[in-house]
C-alpha cells in the first residue's frame, strides 16, 4: 500500500511527488479511466460508440471555521484520512508563514502531526506538484486558510473547473472579531459549512471567540496558547475591557517614567 507525501526537503526548487510505504492515511489507488458509451448491435460482435468527450467531475468545497483551539485542524485531518482510506488521492497545504510547530507538517494543538506542503500561495500548487500529479489529486485540504490571499480564486478554479474536492479550515474572525483574510468570502462557494466551538478558558462554557493576551494590534500575529485563548462572549467583552484598562495604565506609567527621565537630564 502506498501513500502520497511532499518531497523532503521541501525547499527544493522543483519538488516532485514521491511515494512512500507507510501504515496509514493517504492511499493512492491505481489510476483508471472510464468512458461513457452506448452499445449497438447484439451478441459478442456489438460495437461500442462513445457518447461524447469525457466530462470533468464536479468538485466540492467544504469549509470548517471557528476560534482558535476549536479543533479545526483535527477535523480537517479526520476528513482527509477518511477520503484517503476511501481510495482517493489527497494532499494537505498550509501557509509557509505558519512555522509554529513544524515547517513541513500540519500539527494540531495536542501534537498530532501530518505531512503537508507549505506554500506561500495556493495558485502555485499546480506548478509545485506538476500538471500530471495535480490532475491525479482528488481532495485538497487547506489548513490555516486565513493566511492565503488567493483563497477565493483557488477554490473557484479547483472545484468549478478542475473537479477537486477542497476542504478548507481556518479562522472566520480575528482577535477583534472582524473578518480574517478571505475565509468568509468563500462561504457563498461552499457545499457545507461547519462552525466549531472551543471551551472558554475562564469559565468552561462554549467559546466562540479568540482573545489576544498581548497588546499587539496587527491582524496577523502567529502564536499559540502563549498569545491567544478561546473565550465565551462574556469573557471576550470583559477581557477586552481589561486589556484596554491595562494598556491605559501601562501608557500612563510610561509617560510618567519618560517625564522623570527628562527631568533628570536637567538636574
Amino acid at each position: 500500500m502506498k501513500y502520497l507525501f511532499p518531497p523532503t526537503p521541501y525547499h527544493s526548487t522543483k519538488p516532485s511527488l514521491r511515494l512512500f510505504k507507510t501504515p496509514s492515511f493517504l492511499r493512492i489507488p491505481s489510476s483508471s479511466t472510464s468512458m461513457s458509451s452506448t452499445t449497438t448491435g447484439r451478441g459478442s460482435g456489438a460495437e461500442i460508440h462513445p457518447v461524447g468527450p469525457r466530462q470533468q467531475p464536479s468538485g466540492e468545497i467544504h469549509v470548517i471555521v471557528g476560534p482558535m483551539f476549536a479543533g479545526k485542524t483535527t477535523a480537517l485531518l479526520r476528513r482527509i484520512k477518511s477520503e484517503g482510506n476511501s481510495g482517493r488521492n489527497v494532499a494537505i497545504i498550509k501557509s509557509s508563514k505558519d512555522t509554529r510547530y513544524a515547517s513541513d507538517s500540519v500539527v494540531t494543538h495536542d501534537g498530532t502531526k501530518f505531512p503537508c506542503w507549505a506554500l506561500p500561495d495556493l495558485l502555485s500548487l499546480k506548478h509545485r506538484f506538476g500538471a500530471d500529479a495535480y490532475d491525479k489529486l482528488d481532495v485538497i485540504g487547506i489548513d490555516e486558510s486565513q493566511f492565503f490571499t488567493d483563497l477565493y480564486e483557488f477554490c473557484c478554479n479547483a472545484a468549478d473547473h478542475d473537479g477537486k474536492t477542497v476542504i478548507v479550515a481556518g479562522l472566520d474572525g480575528d482577535y477583534s472579531r472582524r473578518s480574517f483574510g478571505s475565509v468568509l468570502e468563500i462561504i457563498p462557494l461552499a457545499d457545507t459549512i461547519t462552525k466549531l466551538t472551543a471551551r472558554c478558558e475562564l469559565c468552561g462554557k462554549r467559546a466562540f471567540f479568540t482573545l489576544r493576551k498581548t497588546d499587539e494590534k496587527q491582524t496577523e500575529l502567529i502564536g499559540g496558547a502563549d498569545v491567544y485563548m478561546p473565550v465565551c462572549r462574556q469573557h471576550y467583552v470583559n477581557g477586552q475591557a481589561v486589556m484596554e484598562a491595562t494598556r491605559v495604565v501601562l501608557e500612563s506609567h510610561k509617560f510618567q517614567n519618560d517625564q522623570i527621565v527628562v527631568a533628570a537630564a536637567f538636574i
